[in-house]
């Protein structure tokens, strides 16, 4: 993993809406830790460094590391609640990770060579993101950042499926272990929409003229 992250954090002990909501109003954000056979821990970020750290892609799949009370807590983001209209976390949940058993996260794709994939560059097709993340299983030291989907060899009409990602040693695919049913089509390439309708529409109007012929042969009867 090339970025880490460090959130400082103060545990609470004051809970409800009404201590939340004072928490916001300086500029507080609630937020609570969990898991790794421990009891959950009411904490206290500050919620410009949480916002600046969101803007990273990363912070979404990494380890991170919490500083509570002077100690370092690795964790990843669980969940986070955002304002409806305003820029603004209401509240964070995290997970605390054991660094030596398996956990499950869900990491986003990057496609590359979308603009010289074969049924895009020779062919006129246009790429199609069925997907745009994945859940995978791995060691927390395994997790990866994000997985790289090469789509230069991929041709008009076809797609590429979870199995057609290559995964690094110890990172395995969630979906995959529930059978080859659920080896979904995550990107695929197929003809521009404008050129669908285009064909639709002039087998609508051979097939108009090719029953107008038809009446006039009847008429000529």
């Amino acid at each position: 993993m090339s970025v880490t992250f460090e959130l400082n954090a103060e545990v609470r002990t004051d809970k409800g809406k009404g201590a939340s909501r004072r928490l916001r109003h300086a500029n507080k954000v609630p937020a609570v830790m969990y898991g790794a056979g421990e009891e959950p821990t009411s904490l206290t970020l500050e919620h410009n460094k949480i916002m600046h750290a969101l803007e990273n892609e990363a912070f979404y799949s990494h380890i991170l590391t919490i500083n509570v009370n002077g100690k370092g807590v690795p964790a990843v983001l669980r969940d986070l609640q955002r304002h409806p209209s305003k820029p603004i976390i209401l509240h964070a949940d995290f997970l605390r990770v054991n660094m030596k058993e398996k956990l499950q996260m869900n990491v986003p794709l990057h496609f590359i060579n979308e603009d010289i994939a074969v049924g895009v560059k020779d062919e006129g097709g246009v790429i199609q993101h069925n997907v745009v993340e994945v859940e995978v299983s791995c060691l927390p030291t395994d997790l990866p950042e994000y997985i790289e989907v090469d789509v230069s060899e991929l041709t008009l009409g076809n797609s590429l499926h979870l199995s057609d990602i290559k995964m690094s040693d110890g990172v395995e695919l969630v979906q995959l272990a529930h059978g080859e049913d659920h080896d979904l089509p995550i990107v695929g390439i197929h003809k521009p929409r404008a050129v669908v309708e285009e064909v639709e529409d002039d087998v609508v109007a051979d097939a108009g003229e090719a029953a107008a012929e038809g009446d006039s042969e009847e008429d000529k009867d």
